[in-house]
């Protein structure tokens, strides 16, 4: 899961053009909405389309997005328990 969350990183700052974050700036519990990199609402939809290409997982709902979004480290959880069953 580590390596994943690793990557994870890398893909969120690519995705989103966030120039002055670095890796180590993204907190693996903090929140990604609202938490200290800024992602807003907006940047949800950008990484929705980068999960489902990269990763091949949807999000189909809300829910399923508040849960799969809460953190970094829930994000991982997401993409492991989800992936391939698209």
């Amino acid at each position: 899961m580590d390596e994943l969350i690793a990557e994870l990183k890398g893909k969120i700052i690519s995705t989103l053009s966030l120039l002055d974050v670095q890796p180590e700036d993204i907190k693996e519990d903090e929140p990604l909405v609202g938490g200290s990199i800024g992602i807003d609402s907006i940047d949800i939809l950008e990484l929705v389309l980068m999960l489902e290409k990269e990763y091949g997982v949807k999000i189909e709902n809300r829910e399923m997005g508040v849960k799969a979004f809460a953190s970094l480290r829930g994000l991982a959880g997401f993409i492991q328990e989800n992936r391939g069953k698209a």
